[in-house]
């Protein structure tokens, strides 16, 4: 009996998985010395950009879990690095932001993160690097887009 299966050499979808985990791993051997998951990081560099998300948007942002966010940032919220209202300001959301600790340590591994992105793309050119962006936002739409 034959087996009719993805090719994993030329699927892009799987070398797409592939790179994402291999980027992934690059970035917590980069993190971990600074006290750092990739989470923890996604976490710090969204408020940064974006001070006052709520644990659901930043759940979004980070591609965790509710429940998950919500434990982070009790933990980062006891270690100094995040605050939050004792009550919500509007309705339910408790909006968080950095403390100047979480500032310092985003700085770090800010650092660290870029030296990975910048190992991963050495190989590249800046025309096909500007080619990959494209090519990856076109597969996102695509995927995202409900009428396809």
């Amino acid at each position: 009996m034959s087996h009719v299966g993805i090719d994993l050499q030329t699927s892009l979808g799987y070398l797409l998985k592939e790179a994402s985990s291999a980027l992934r791993s690059a970035m917590e051997d980069v993190l971990r010395p600074l006290g750092m998951s990739v989470t923890h990081y996604s976490c710090l560099e969204l408020l940064s950009q974006r001070p006052g998300l709520s644990n659901s948007e930043l759940a979004r942002g980070a591609f965790v879990t509710r429940q998950s966010m919500n434990v982070l940032l009790q933990n980062l919220e006891r270690d100094g690095f995040v605050t939050r209202p004792t009550e919500a300001p509007v309705g339910k959301v408790l909006p968080t932001e950095l403390t100047e600790r979480g500032r310092e340590s985003l700085k770090q591994a800010t650092a660290a993160v870029r030296s990975v992105e910048l190992r991963m793309l050495s190989g590249m050119t800046e025309d096909e690097q500007a080619a990959a962006l494209r090519i990856l936002r076109s597969m996102i739409r695509s995927l995202r887009d409900e009428n396809a």
